[in-house]
């Protein structure tokens, strides 16, 4: 825990520093490719949601790429629509490898943020000291300490990520870690960049790496996970229980392969857990549906209809045993109101799994409450048997079935 973490307790809980990395990490997914103008209009939602920290770019990849996050810097840094409650704008942060040509450029780009933060990474694990860096582990050292004594001469804040950690000899990271400690590093960010770890071997790794770096008790733990075994986010929740007190995630989960760590996915968690979790974020959590709504639509990445939380199915039921216990308690099925996370268009699915109560229910809806038993018995085998050779059963069908009763109610609605 930080040296002025003090400020950061709230009800005996520390504050969880949200770091989002959709458009850095989050952009890297195949297909997606923002413009400057996207990004900076998702860069505002960000803000207005309570994200603490957004990694904007990374600033030496391209020329689009440094203005975008030169124009975020300037345009999204000094915001506080939305964010009076935390009394500070959105960090702005851009990542660099550790060589001097991008963490100089990467300054540059954030320079004209009220706050901003940079990210230098260096992979440690044995693996790609040899097969891609081709150095030995004194000179991994090296150079993790002069990248961020350099991006410290810039910048007061200064992340550090040992890549691919997940696969990394412990002991060299809390050597590592250590070194980057002393250099000035204020956020030591453990990736498993490949989305290799189990929960309780990734809780272990952050647990001792806390207890067994020298000056842990200076910096930020961070978690960043992928999600290549279905795992980011058990990972990063793991990492949280055992001394992470920031998470980098992006919005519905996007990022290079599997993606990375799903932020609603954690936020709700906590939200619905809060006494498992010695934690408290600032997200504004009815914002998380209509950010997804955003990101889904500019990334062009689909969210899959049973993502949990923003997916379209994840407040729907169909079962007919759900779809009767809902109507009387919508806590019988559903954990989380949907209304928390700004979900407001909820409805029952009908189909061949429903029962009598629910498609009562919806002859309600649709202006038929007056409908005798008879009537309702006939409109309702008439609709299981429509469920039985037709896919979809809309509020159109249901409508044609009630209206070829021979009794109809003078209130019935047309589509």
């Amino acid at each position: 825990m930080p040296s002025n973490a003090a400020a950061n307790v709230h009800n005996g809980k520390e504050r969880l520093i949200v770091f989002d990395t959709s458009l850095r990490d989050g952009e890297q997914s195949p297909g997606v490719s923002l413009n400057t103008e996207e990004k900076i209009i998702i860069a505002k939602q960000l803000s207005r949601l309570g994200v603490d920290v957004i990694e904007a770019g990374f600033p030496i990849a391209s020329v689009g790429d440094f203005e975008a996050v030169q124009r975020i810097a300037r345009e999204v840094g000094p915001l506080m629509e939305g964010r009076e409650h935390i009394g500070e704008p959105m960090t702005i942060c851009g990542l660099a490898r550790s060589t001097p040509g991008d963490i100089k450029r990467c300054a540059e780009a954030i320079q004209d943020a009220p706050n901003r933060r940079i990210h230098v990474f260096l992979a440690t694990s044995d693996l790609h000291l040899e097969h891609k860096l081709k150095i030995d582990r004194a000179e991994c050292v090296r150079r993790a300490v002069a990248a961020v004594t350099l991006a410290r001469s810039y910048v007061p804040q200064v992340e550090f990520s040992p890549e691919d950690a997940g696969r990394s000899d412990p002991e060299f990271l809390c050597e590592v870690l250590g070194k980057v400690i002393e250099a000035g590093a204020t956020t030591l960010n453990i990736p498993d960049t490949v989305g290799y770890n189990l929960p309780e071997e990734y809780g272990a790794l952050i647990k001792h790496l806390v207890e067994n770096t020298p000056g842990a008790d200076k910096v930020t733990w961070s978690t960043h996970c992928h999600n290549d075994l279905g795992l980011a986010t058990a990972n990063t929740l793991s990492g949280v229980r055992n001394g992470a007190r920031q998470v980098e995630v992006t919005i519905n989960g996007i990022g290079e392969r599997a993606g990375n760590t799903a932020m609603e996915e954690v936020i709700m968690a906590i939200h619905t857990h809060p006494h498992a979790f010695p934690v408290y974020h600032n997200i504004n959590t009815k914002l998380i549906f209509p950010t997804s709504v955003m990101v889904s639509d500019m990334s062009g990445m689909i969210v899959q209809p049973n993502k949990a939380i923003v997916g379209r199915n994840a407040f729907l039921h169909e079962s007919g045993i759900h779809q009767d216990g809902v109507l009387k308690n919508r806590q019988t099925y559903e954990i989380i109101s949907a209304e928390t996370v700004g979900v407001t268009d909820i409805a029952l699915v009908l189909g061949k799994h429903s029962g009598r109560n629910a498609f009562r229910e919806r002859c309600k809806e649709l202006g038929f409450a007056a409908i005798n038993e008879e009537e309702f018995q006939k409109a309702f085998v008439s609709f299981k048997a429509m469920c039985d050779s037709k896919k979809n059963v809309n509020d159109e069908d249901i409508l044609d079935i009630l209206n070829k009763i021979e009794t109809v109610p003078s209130t019935h609605v047309e589509l």
